[in-house]
Formats: C-alpha cells, sequence, structure tokens
C-alpha cells in the first residue's frame, strides 16, 4: 500500500512539472495562409500575433525566433491582469516592437486593470489600438490591406459595423477581436477573410481529453477562417494541460 502511495505521488508531481512545463513554453506556431483574393502586389505580408500575455514576460527566445520575418504585430487582448505591474507591461512592449509596428486590441482583463493608464502606456509606445477601428496599409500599386479591431465584446464595447466604415471597402481585411465569438457577427458581405483571436487559453487544462474549451486551431468558417490561440500566459493556475503555450507568425500570400 505504501509503495502505491508513493508512486501515484511521484506520478502527481510528474504531471504537475509536466503541466508548469506546458504553461511556460516559449513556442512560436508558424502558418502559411493562402487567400485567392490576396493583392499580389504585397507578395507576403507576415503577422506576429500573440494573445492572453496576463503575468507572463515575455522572453526573448520568442523574439530571436520573429525578429526579421515579421511586418506587423498584433497583440490579441489581456495584455496583462490585475496585480500585473506596468512595469512588466513596458518591458513586454518593449520587446515587441523589435518586431515591427504593434496593433492592440482589448480583452477583459486588460479592462479589470487601470485601463486608463494601460491605453496611456500603449500612447507612449505608439501602439495602435484598435478599438472598433482599422489600420490600412498599401503596397506599390495601390492595392490595400485593411487590418480591423473590435473592442471587448464581453461587455458589449464591440462595433464591428464602426470598424468596417473605417476599413477600405475593396481591401483585403483582416479582422482582430479577443473574442472568437466575433464571428458570429460576420456576415458574407463583410468579405472578412482572417479572423485572428484568443480568450479561451485553448481550454488550458483538459482532463481526459475533455475542456469547456477546444484547442486553438485554424478553422475555415462559413464566412471567414479563424485562427484562434491558445495564448501566451495562463489565468488561474499557473498550469497547462492539452494546451501548451503558443504564439504566432502568420505569412499570408496570394493562394491563385
Amino acid at each position: 500500500m505504501v509503495y502505491i502511495i508513493v508512486l501515484l505521488l511521484i506520478m502527481g508531481a510528474g504531471l504537475i512539472l509536466f503541466m508548469l512545463k506546458e504553461a511556460f513554453l516559449n513556442r512560436v506556431v508558424y502558418h502559411e495562409m493562402t487567400f485567392e483574393d490576396f493583392p499580389r502586389s504585397f507578395g507576403s505580408v507576415s503577422i506576429f500575433f500573440i494573445s492572453d500575455i496576463h503575468k507572463r514576460l515575455i522572453s526573448d527566445e520568442i523574439i530571436t525566433a520573429a525578429i526579421g520575418k515579421t511586418d506587423i504585430v498584433v497583440i490579441g487582448g489581456d495584455l496583462m491582469e490585475k496585480k500585473v505591474p506596468f512595469e512588466k507591461v513596458r518591458k513586454n512592449l518593449e520587446k515587441l516592437k523589435q518586431l515591427g509596428p504593434v496593433y492592440f486590441v482589448w480583452g477583459n482583463n486588460d479592462y479589470e486593470t487601470d485601463f486608463r493608464k494601460l491605453d496611456a502606456i500603449l500612447l507612449d509606445y505608439g501602439v495602435k489600438v484598435l478599438d472598433n477601428t482599422a489600420a490600412i496599409f498599401e503596397s506599390a500599386n495601390g492595392d490595400k490591406l485593411s487590418l480591423l479591431g473590435v473592442d471587448a465584446l464581453n461587455i458589449e464595447r464591440d462595433r464591428l459595423d464602426l470598424a468596417l466604415l473605417d476599413a477600405e471597402d475593396n481591401s483585403f481585411k483582416i479582422l482582430a477581436s479577443h473574442y472568437p465569438d466575433i464571428t458570429d457577427k460576420i456576415m458574407p458581405e463583410h468579405k472578412i477573410s482572417l479572423v485572428l483571436s484568443g480568450h479561451t487559453h485553448g481550454g488550458q487544462i483538459h482532463i481526459l481529453g475533455y475542456s469547456p474549451y477546444k484547442k486553438g486551431e485554424v478553422e475555415k468558417l462559413e464566412n471567414t477562417t479563424q485562427l484562434i490561440s491558445n495564448g501566451y500566459g495562463t489565468t488561474g493556475v499557473p498550469l497547462r494541460l492539452g494546451a501548451p503555450a503558443q504564439c504566432h507568425l502568420i505569412t499570408i500570400k496570394n493562394g491563385q
């Protein structure tokens, strides 16, 4: 009986160590996506996407993996949470700015902090906040790419209609939203080709393969394609099982 208890304790300790390792991985997942309507004049565009940083300090390993390969950076919300020092936020922004211009959408945990101070810090670092707005990029021959962002859906601050008004009608459209459920509001006429989301942490901990949320993935939906990230940080316990920490380097090209 004693041996069984000792064995169970060893197995339990091993599982906890494995879950800690999954929670603090520094993994960049590479995606190459092709779209028939992506303007050839852009060649390719690479987006570094990171969501749900929460309490973590971004590793230099992540920056080294993406530096020189990134055109724009998108933070998919929950850059911080309660009790995270703003100095850590500044350090994370300094790291991300090494990769390229940074764009940000609000998450629920960002609003649970002193969000006005966070907004001021984002402004100081030249981060463009996509709060129901869009950023427009233009190729040498005049083709357009619109990066749209919506505010936090959980407190009904999201206005996809306003972001679409701010975008170019005939542009290739990418939408950033902390909440994956934004896809319920996307219509065919919006012509949004790609959605970048986080929030769910990929379920974070899957017990016997089960969690309230499915693992992060790229999925082709009826009206768009969506990437949902497992996220980089954790909420609650700093553990993961079956949904390891991740961020993404997405290269978009014409697929014709």
